[in-house]
């Protein structure tokens, strides 16, 4: 018999909720970590600590503030890197509480090493107590990803860091160049443009975000040029080295010229984190950028080895990791389980925050599908007034014949949390006449959906025919 009925390998969000759902309908289940504790890259490099960094450099520097009382209103005067890691850490350790507790509950038993299979139903783990054996007649691999590591950068974790030692920083820059112009490099140039730290996103793409709605991208970039960031589109930075303490130069490979900065952060690809599994021994092999291909069970090429989370790639949050991990659980075990809806928010937490679900306006011309848009301001409503936020917008995309709500864009303060009002309302098919016709609380952002729906209703023909309405 083997030693267990399911094997989770990564205990992120994918893995932990895949382990918990087994371990809830009696299966015998092991989740493996690589660290000596529980979360997973998500709890101790990616989501939390850059969500808890944010949180503390919106609190320290008094941003929100600054609108009311000046541009050097400070919450704190001298803010360090210790007093941005310190909130960090002090989150971790109460999540890692959160786990433990969750995974004693259900039963589900821990493993600490690195995992590699021997051959289709075996792993190996390694820790700095020893090396064991554990069989299982399941296996789910929710190991996440690493950065992409160039060879041409000496990435010292001290002048030259990635994204994932950003708990290692030992100091704040007056200048910072940051490779990377997705989200999570937009994320950290948002952020340390907050502490007046001089920015400089350099990336190889002549544009940023193409999937998000270029009204958001344009009100977040000329946010972030107010703020004094300098974005290099369309460019490389080449001969990367540690001239001396505190100060890093580069060279642009297109025009030659050097540049220098007090930091670099390296942001750019992420590719999955399978290397170290030996897949081979178990009949499976990485796809494109290390990632596993799954089908619509989170079946890889073996049908009782699963993936799910980031190791599978698009779309990479944490959020839809959750449904994965637990949808997979379900199909090993045979638990009934509902489809997978494709309606999913995506929030980027930059300064001003960006979120999203449904269609954009660039998908809908090239699917030549009728829409037309609704949008209400931050500014015109109470609650937008006394956050100070007067650029905050909220846009929907609807069906003028039927007034059917198609997609929601947000950009501006707890545009991640107020999405969800409309995703609700999609998901149960619902029309712009809703936000119309309810009654929000005053003074509040969600005021903003009916300025929205207002604006977008008076573009309709009012004399539209009854049947298309």
């Amino acid at each position: 018999m083997a030693d267990f009925d399911v094997i989770v390998i990564g205990c992120g969000p994918a893995g932990q909720k895949a382990a918990i759902k087994c371990g809830k309908v009696g299966a015998k289940v092991a989740v493996v970590d690589n660290r000596e504790t529980v979360g997973g890259q998500c709890l101790h490099i990616g989501t939390i600590p850059s969500k808890s960094m944010r949180a503390a450099i919106t609190y320290l520097s008094g941003f929100y503030e600054r609108i009311f009382y000046g541009p050097e209103y400070r919450t704190k005067k001298d803010i360090t890197a210790e007093d941005l890691l310190w909130r960090c850490h002090s989150i971790i350790s109460r999540e890692i509480q959160v786990i433990h507790n969750q995974l004693r509950r259900n039963e589900v038993s821990v493993l600490y090493g690195v995992a590699r299979f021997l051959d289709e139903h075996t792993v190996e783990i390694a820790s700095t107590t020893g090396t064991k054996t554990y069989s299982a007649d399941k296996f789910l691999i929710a190991t996440g990803t690493v950065p992409h590591m160039l060879q041409e950068i000496e990435f010292d974790n001290e002048h030259v860091l990635n994204t994932d030692n950003i708990l290692q920083m030992k100091y704040l820059p007056e200048k910072l160049a940051l490779i990377g112009g997705g989200v999570i490099g937009l994320e950290y140039a948002s952020m340390f443009s907050m502490l007046d730290i001089e920015v400089h996103v350099i990336t190889q793409y002549e544009t940023l975000l193409p999937w998000v709605d270029q009204q958001c991208i344009e009100a977040l970039i000329k946010h972030m040029k107010e703020r004094g960031v300098v974005f290099h589109l369309g460019r490389h930075l080449d001969e990367i080295k540690v001239a001396k303490p505190r100060l890093v130069t580069g060279r642009f490979r297109e025009t030659g010229e050097e540049f220098s900065a007090g930091m670099l952060m390296y942001a750019a690809q992420r590719w999955g984190n399978t290397r170290q599994l030996n897949l081979a021994a178990a009949g499976l092999e990485p796809g494109e950028r290390d990632c596993l291909e799954v089908n619509s069970n989170y079946q890889t090429q073996k049908d009782h080895i699963y993936a799910a989370g980031d190791v599978i790639g698009w779309p990479s949050l944490a959020s839809t990791s959750i449904d994965q991990g637990r949808k997979a659980a379900n199909h090993m075990l045979s638990v009934a389980d509902v489809p997978y809806y494709p309606i999913f928010p995506v929030g980027i937490y930059t300064f001003p925050d960006i979120s999203m679900v449904g269609e954009s306006e660039d998908k809908l011309k090239q699917e030549g599908r009728e829409y037309e848009v609704g949008i209400g301001y931050y500014r015109d409503s109470a609650r937008g007034q006394i956050l100070g936020d007067s650029d905050g917008l909220v846009k929907l995309l609807f069906d003028p014949r039927d007034r059917k709500l198609l997609g929601v864009h947000i950009v501006g303060t707890q545009a991640p949390e107020l999405i969800h009002l409309g995703q609700a309302v999609m998901i149960e098919g619902g029309k712009l006449d809703y936000f119309i016709d309810t009654v929000f609380n005053y003074p509040t952002l969600a005021e903003v959906y009916k300025l929205a729906a207002l604006n977008g209703f008076n573009k309709l023909d009012v004399s539209m025919p009854e049947e298309h309405l």
